[in-house]
Formats: structure tokens, C-alpha cells, sequence
């Protein structure tokens, strides 16, 4: 096994590969190893806390448990690499390439991710409260329970990525792709998803109260069981409809929810509960309503053809045969 000073030393001299070595457990803080190849090397539990690895390859190296706090990563080659447990803290991983890398459980705290390759990555657990995610391409990558809160992923690319049980209170997903995102049971309470598009993405049991979905794409979504009351459409320059079009909403609670000029052509409303809800010059043609309650809600101007409102309890109070 190398110890820190050989390493050191070897590389003071000149040498830069070091790959598929034994350097498990050393004490590296603020090292200088830019663009070293450090491929499949063994860096777990080391300290590497404000080291130079700026352009190095670290593709497929074992960093589990490894200290990384404000570590330089930029433009750095991680694809397929071993992160998970390590503190990456106000790292700076800009435009770093990671795909299939494992950081669950990372500390991924205030670090910079802007325009990083993350496509099928496994972020399971992983904390990445205030981490800057502009540009970064997410496809399939796992988010599932981790915790994004703080985070603004606008315009990001999360086509069929897991975000299963993950904390998103409050994030801005303005314009995101998230179609065929897993999103069961996920907590998206005041979050921004205006102009982002769902479709087919699964939001069973999720909690969206207070979500701005203005101009939202939730087409053939499944919104069963959701939390969707009170969630808010801003009035934007562009058309803020919401497009709920044969999307699931069975047993959902859209209570005191806004959804005016919606369109719900082909949407499930089973036992959706609706008291309140806005529906004016909404489209509700060949929607199933059945057992839905719409008490107090505002059907003027809507569009009610071939709606099927069997036992569904009417805005005035009234249970439809």
C-alpha cells in the first residue's frame, strides 16, 4: 500500500497514473492531484477534503465514505464511480461527468452541479439541499427519498428519473421534462412546476398543496390519491391551463383547488374530492365522476358532455342519481 507522503511525492516528480492502487483510508486534505489518473483506484474513507482533482479520472474509483468538503471536481471524469456515503459538500463538480455513479446517502450539500452528466445515476438519500443543478441532465437518474429542498432544477431534463418519497417542498421545477418520472408519495408542497410536462409520470399519494402548476402537461398521469388542494395556477404571459387530459385523479383532493379553463377530457375524477374546487370553462368531457364530491365548486361555463356523475354529489348539495 502507498501512503500519502509516496503519493506525494510521486507525483510531485512528475508521475499521473495511479490508477487500480490501494490508498484506502489516507489523509489527503488540499492535496494537489490535478488531472491524475486515479481509474478504479481504492479511495475509500480517505480524507480529500480541499483537494485539486480538477480534470482528473476518477472513472470507476471507489470514493465510499471519502471526505470531499469543497474538493475542485470540476470537469472531472466520475462515470460509474463508488460515492456513496461521502461528504461532497460545497464541492464544485461542474460540468463533471457521472453517469451511473453511486452517491447514495451522499452529502451533496451547497455543491455546484451546474451542467453535470448525471443520466442514470443513484442519488438514493442523498441530500442535496441548496445544490446548484442548472443544466445538468438527470435522465433515469434514482432521487428517490432524497432531499432537494432549496434546489432550483428549471429546464431540467428528469425523463423517467425516480423521485419517488423525495422531499421537493418548495422547488422550482419550472419547465422541467419529468415525463414518465416516478413521483409516488413525493412532497411537493409550494413547489413551482409551471410549464413543466408530466405526462405519464406517476404522482400516487404525492402531496402538491400549495404547487403552482400553471400551464402544467399532466397528461395519462397518475394522480391517485394525491394531496392536490389549494395548489395555485400565476397568471403568466402564456396560456397557464392546466392539461389534465386522461389523467388518474381517483380518490385525489383537489379541495379549494384552482382549475379554471383546465382541460380533464378523459380524466378519472372517482370519489376525487372537489368542495370547492374553481372548474369555470373548464373541459370535462367524458369524465368519470362518479362518487366525486363537487359541493361549492363553480361549474359555470364548463364543458359537461358525456360526463358520467353517478352518485356524485352536485355543487348545490344534491346526490346525482
Amino acid at each position: 500500500n502507498m501512503n500519502a507522503y509516496e503519493l506525494i511525492t510521486r507525483y510531485t516528480e512528475g508521475e499521473r497514473d495511479f490508477s487500480r492502487l490501494d490508498l484506502h483510508g489516507l489523509d489527503l486534505i488540499q492535496v494537489n492531484l490535478k488531472e491524475a489518473n486515479l481509474s478504479r483506484t481504492d479511495l475509500d474513507w480517505c480524507n480529500l477534503s480541499g483537494a485539486d482533482l480538477r480534470r482528473c479520472n476518477l472513472n470507476r474509483t471507489h470514493l465510499t465514505n471519502s471526505k470531499l468538503i469543497s474538493a475542485k471536481l470540476v470537469g472531472v471524469n466520475l462515470s460509474g464511480a463508488n460515492l456513496s456515503g461521502a461528504d461532497l459538500s460545497w464541492v464544485n463538480l461542474e460540468g463533471s461527468i457521472l453517469t451511473g455513479a453511486d452517491l447514495s446517502e451522499a452529502n451533496l450539500r451547497q455543491a455546484f452541479l451546474n451542467n453535470t452528466d448525471l443520466r442514470g445515476a443513484n442519488l438514493r438519500g442523498a441530500n442535496l439541499s441548496n445544490v446548484d443543478i442548472n443544466g445538468a441532465n438527470m435522465t433515469r437518474v434514482d432521487l428517490s427519498e432524497a432531499n432537494l429542498n432549496g434546489v432550483d432544477i428549471s429546464g431540467a431534463n428528469l425523463t423517467r428519473a425516480d423521485l419517488s418519497e423525495a422531499n421537493l417542498n418548495g422547488v422550482d421545477l419550472s419547465d422541467a421534462n419529468l415525463n414518465r418520472a416516478e413521483l409516488s408519495e413525493v412532497q411537493l408542497r409550494n413547489g413551482d412546476l409551471s410549464q413543466a410536462s408530466l405526462q405519464g409520470a406517476n404522482l400516487r399519494q404525492g402531496d402538491l398543496r400549495g404547487a403552482n402548476l400553471g400551464g402544467t402537461m399532466l397528461r395519462d398521469s397518475n394522480l391517485s390519491m394525491t394531496y392536490l388542494s389549494d395548489f395555485r395556477i400565476q397568471q403568466f404571459n402564456q396560456p397557464s391551463r392546466v392539461d389534465l387530459t386522461a389523467a388518474n385523479l381517483r380518490k385525489a383532493n383537489l379541495h379549494n383547488s384552482s382549475l379554471r379553463a383546465a382541460n380533464l377530457t378523459y380524466a378519472n375524477f372517482y370519489r376525487a374530492k372537489m368542495i370547492g374546487a374553481n372548474l369555470r370553462g373548464a373541459k370535462l368531457m367524458d369524465v368519470y365522476l362518479i362518487k366525486a364530491d363537487l359541493r361549492g365548486s363553480n361549474l359555470r361555463g364548463a364543458t359537461l358532455t358525456g360526463v358520467n356523475l353517478s352518485k356524485t354529489n352536485m355543487p348545490d348539495g344534491s346526490v346525482h342519481p
